[in-house]
């Protein structure tokens, strides 16, 4: 982060200043874990614990000073707000708007139902050849994470990539409002967090809140293969450029191919000049991301070829995103068990069965899709379906969360035994290790609640 004086940040945020008016010369934190020489510690009272608790714990590790909500018994500063987590949202937008006075910053704020977290990682690869670079670890999108990030920022930094993550109506037009971007990317409008907004119409009214928010400068960067997506640009004054396999889209994905070596395809941009990619990561939905991330780079003016280079050199997306491990037996393993959602396990379920295609036999190891309240019981039982009739050769479902994607599969076709339910992880790991054979290809997805992302660590491990 810059520099500032605590008086500064006082003003920022709406807080008063008890103590000194010392200089930040380090990170702002909400974790006290994280905290380095120099850095302020802002005390974010949690669901499970309270950062009030760990102010001596910050200190100790070098904090300067404190954020809090009430003043503490403690020998260091203090800016006293009435909300911490507004405070640091204040702050985030104070210092970008520091920066940018100073700097040609370029922010892109990136949104959607799927593809977030890896869209914003291949970002990073493409634009750190280009300048500094901040990025989101993780997926740190939410109103403590995104401002956060934000923070990081100093006047050497060329590019910003802000993870807009939904919590609400209201949420993303929160963070997009603390982070004005430059450019805006909407990937997906589908039913993840389902059930805690009330509706796929919720979803779109709260994806589109970046929309909204972009000025007639800014560029929206949109899903043309999304009717839901490409609505929202009637919303905006924003210059538009469109992604998809469509005609319409101005950089066009053709010719896709997928195999184990990765996924490969043909990306065809608005001049009509074409340029083929080889990604690494599996799966044709990575080419969206990676068509998203390009029309990016077309708006900064940055080379294609250098572009796409950058992608290829990627080995994975993220830790359990489509990640693939082979064994020292040949069984393949693709953990894909952080997120899911209908989407998402469609996608990942269609490039299952297109490696099956290949000659390779194919196990879906399925998992609970969390958050789609109301919309639960017919989207398990239609993936269950959904694997038969993608002829997958055996599926195996984990946990009472999921049992309906088994009683689908059950009731699908002719299916006899072919799909197997157990209640734990454990139970379902002894059976995957008991008929494994080389040349499988073992697909596990869940959210990340159901833990299965650690079920297809475990299944990696393997004795021969």
């Amino acid at each position: 982060m810059i520099q500032l004086g605590l008086h500064d940040i006082a003003e920022a945020v709406g807080g008063r200043l008890i103590g000194k008016d010392l200089l930040v010369t380090g990170s702002i934190e909400t974790d006290s874990r994280l905290v380095t020489a120099g850095s302020l510690f802002v005390c974010k009272p949690g669901e499970v614990t309270d950062g009030h608790n760990f102010a001596q714990s910050a200190i100790d590790g070098g904090a300067v000073a404190l954020v809090v909500e009430g003043e503490l018994d403690v020998d260091a500063p203090q800016i006293l707000v009435g909300d911490a987590v507004l405070a640091l949202g204040r702050l985030a937008a104070d210092v970008l708007r520091r920066v940018r006075a100073k700097s040609t910053l370029q922010v892109i704020g990136i949104t959607g139902s799927n593809g977030k977290t890896s869209t914003k990682n291949m970002l990073r690869e493409i634009l750190q050849n280009s300048g500094q670079t901040i990025a989101p670890i993780e997926s740190y999108n939410n109103e403590v994470g995104a401002p956060i990030s934000i923070l990081k920022i100093d006047h050497l930094t060329k590019y910003l990539v802000v993870e807009l993550g939904a919590g609400g109506v209201g949420s993303i037009e929160y963070l997009a409002k603390i982070a004005k971007p430059d450019i805006g990317v909407l990937l997906k409008v589908g039913l993840a967090h389902a059930g805690e907004f009330g509706g796929i119409e919720t979803t779109l009214k709260i994806k589109s809140e970046l929309v909204r928010e972009l000025g007639p400068a800014a560029t929206l960067v949109f899903n043309s293969d999304d009717a839901l997506v490409a609505s929202t640009t009637a919303l905006t004054t924003a210059h538009l450029l469109s992604f998809g396999t469509g005609d319409e889209a101005q950089v066009r994905i053709e010719d896709p191919e997928l195999s184990l070596e990765g996924t490969r395809a043909n990306i065809v941009f608005a001049d009509g000049t074409s340029e083929s990619i080889n990604l690494q990561i599996l799966g044709e939905h990575q080419l969206m991301n990676a068509a998203a991330s390009l029309a990016v780079a077309e708006v900064l003016g940055l080379n294609r070829k250098a572009s796409i280079a950058a992608l290829e050199k990627m080995k994975l997306a993220e830790r359990w995103r489509m990640q693939l491990g082979v064994r020292a037996d040949g069984v393949f393993v693709i953990n894909d068990a952080y997120n899911a959602s209908p989407d998402s396990m469609k996608a990942a379920l269609q490039t299952l069965a297109q490696l099956g295609r290949q000659g390779h036999r194919t196990i879906a190891v399925l998992g609970e899709m969390a958050e789609l309240g109301e919309f639960s019981a017919v989207e398990h039982d239609a993936m269950g379906r959904l694997a038969v009739r993608l002829n997958i050769d055996q599926v195996v479902v984990v946990g009472v969360g999921a049992k309906l994607i088994h009683m689908g599969a059950s009731q699908e076709g002719s299916w006899d035994g072919e799909s197997k339910y157990f209640d734990s992880i454990d139970e379902a790991l002894v059976a995957l290790r008991g008929m494994l054979e080389p040349g499988d290809v073992v697909l596990v997805k869940s959210s990340k609640s159901a833990n299965l992302r650690h079920l297809g660590d475990d299944l990696m491990e393997v004795s021969i």
